[in-house]
């Protein structure tokens, strides 16, 4: 399963809070004329953990990587990629070789980037001394299996460089979406002599590092939660980097990011709450911006057996208000899950992954049908009571989730008593991996624009499968579109179409909600690159309107 992210908390920007200050709404400090002169302040919401590929797991990480650290390829907007290192690439016809052609390109230190940093960074990443959490991402590469089981040595990863300007990688199977991954922070170039020169210290500081990109990271120390891009003079592209400098600061609290907004101490933030993007909903400096994240409920089959009874979690599906859901409590731009793959991730033919596997009653609020299928699944499970727990977090938003599915949606079952439980997201996260839940509400994020990494998360013995919901028709649908079928196209997609389709008709979870990123930037910071997938930010190609 590929580098996915099973999102750990209720909603980084989505917490139910109010507005510290007020202000004018499009209210605008002095910003900027030049991107040289003063720098741009950007908001991140947490620390940075590591400046090394090979350990980058995290969200802040993978966004200062991104700027500062170039790979063979650059996510680019409307999931797209476009070229990075390299300026070519070439795929074989049986869809298992990929050779990338290298530009000339420069480390911030004036030495030359090559075909062997390509290599060195991949191998290392695999190499299981190196404790990576994301080498699963090479898994389609040749004898990735073997070196995984410690039966090869992870110098035998099918990655080479016949010269200085060429990569060269054998797949064990077709892979359409390698062209994503590549794009990546764990397939970033790293140069052999300067890690093993640093040793443990690669990476644990902004010293400790040199950078491919358009950036380069000054000022962060390990343990200090401010850091600055600066302009790398030694990049490729430079002459087209019109931002000299970006100071990012890790703000925690979302009054306090809001207030420097609204004071011009920050360019840019992301919005929390409804009450934070109904104050600028109607400015121009507002973005709603798509994510890929997508939440779902899942019931916990082999603990409560009750669970395993389709018509009771089809009733359980249908008696959910997700649009009043979205607007009451979210009230952020985020809106109802049409399945458990998010929407506009993938298309075909002009259609949405969404539209051709939409199952329509699976996500749509019907109170009396909810009713008769509960009815229904009651006198076949032979209750006429049963009680139920629906763990979540105990964030301000996890809070109002668990009332409006305990006081809301799920009091309209006859017979079902509700319980709620609001903990720390990591513990709830552990227990969600354990088992040890009723009803739990859960979320999942793609690293690339592929079905695949949805449905995966719901085969058999996916360890974040959580209700242990299963299928062999699935199961085999989803192999299919990962092997056999992967290099056909339109096979593929009618594979992964289907697979949906068994999954809610079958109602395998219940689909919730699908997240939006509200956001607020300065009117004069311009093509500011975002992806709804991997990492977020792209400011290569940003510049400030004078």
């Amino acid at each position: 399963m590929k580098r996915n992210k099973f999102i750990i908390g209720s909603g980084i920007f989505m917490m139910a809070i109010g507005l510290a200050a007020c202000g004018k709404s499009g209210s605008s400090s002095e910003t900027p004329n030049n991107g040289t002169t003063k720098p741009l302040n950007w908001m991140e919401t947490a620390d940075l953990q590591t400046l090394d590929p090979s350990k980058a797991i995290d969200s802040v990480t993978e966004n200062t990587l991104y700027n500062a650290q170039q790979g063979l390829m650059i996510g680019g907007n409307n999931n797209d990629v476009k070229y990075g290192i390299a300026k070519s690439y070439d795929v074989s016809k049986d869809g298992k070789t990929y050779t990338f052609h290298l530009r000339d390109a420069k480390w911030s230190n004036g030495e030359d980037v090559t075909a062997d940093d390509f290599v060195y960074g991949i191998q290392r990443t695999v190499n299981p001394k190196t404790g990576s959490q994301s080498s699963y991402d090479m898994d389609h590469i040749m004898n990735y299996d073997a070196i995984s089981k410690g039966k090869m040595s992870y110098k035998s990863l099918g990655v080479y460089a016949p010269n200085k300007h060429t990569v060269v990688f054998k797949l064990s199977s077709p892979e359409p979406y390698f062209k994503y991954l590549v794009a990546g922070t764990d397939y970033l170039p790293q140069k052999q002599s300067y890690v093993e020169s640093k040793g443990s210290k690669f990476g644990s500081s902004s010293d400790n590092d040199i950078y491919d990109g358009p950036f380069k990271i000054t000022g962060w120390t390990g343990t200090n939660d401010t850091w600055t891009l600066e302009k790398n003079k030694y990049y490729w592209n430079a002459k087209n980097t019109k931002i000299g400098k970006v100071k990012v600061n890790a703000e925690k609290d979302t009054n306090t990011a809001f207030n420097e907004y609204q004071s011009g101490q920050l360019d840019e933030m992301m919005l929390s709450g409804k009450e934070q993007v109904k104050h600028y909903k109607n400015s121009s400096e507002y973005h709603e911006r798509s994510n890929s994240g997508v939440y779902y409920i899942a019931l916990n089959e082999k603990k409560n057996p009750i669970f395993r009874n389709a018509n009771i979690r089809k009733a359980m599906s249908m008696i959910i208000n997700r649009d009043q859901f979205a607007s009451d409590v979210m009230g952020d731009g985020s809106f109802a899950a049409k399945g458990i793959v998010a929407k506009g991730i993938s298309q075909r033919d002009g259609k949405d992954f969404t539209q051709d596997a939409y199952v329509k009653d699976a996500v749509t609020y019907n109170k009396e049908k909810a009713i008769q299928y509960w009815k229904k699944g009651m006198k076949e499970i032979g209750k006429k009571n049963i009680s139920i727990n629906v763990l979540y977090d105990d964030s301000s938003l996890g809070k109002s989730v668990n009332e409006f599915l305990q006081n809301v949606a799920f009091s309209q079952l006859p017979g079902l008593k509700v319980s709620t439980t609001n903990i720390p997201s990591k513990n709830r996260m552990s227990k969600q991996i354990s088992g040890d839940f009723d009803v739990t509400v859960a979320g999942w994020e793609t690293t690339f624009p592929d079905p695949i990494a949805y449905l995966q998360v719901m085969t058999s013995d996916s360890p974040y499968n959580l209700g242990k919901w299963s299928n062999k028709e699935y199961d085999k649908l989803v192999n299919a579109a990962s092997t056999t079928d992967a290099n056909n196209p339109s096979k593929r997609w009618d594979d992964m179409v289907k697979a949906e389709k068994i999954l809610m008709n079958e109602q395998g979870i219940i689909p919730f909600y699908q997240r939006s990123q509200p956001q607020v930037m300065k009117t004069n910071i311009k093509n500011v690159g975002y992806s709804a997938t991997g990492a977020m930010w792209y400011l290569g190609d940003a510049y400030v309107e004078k």
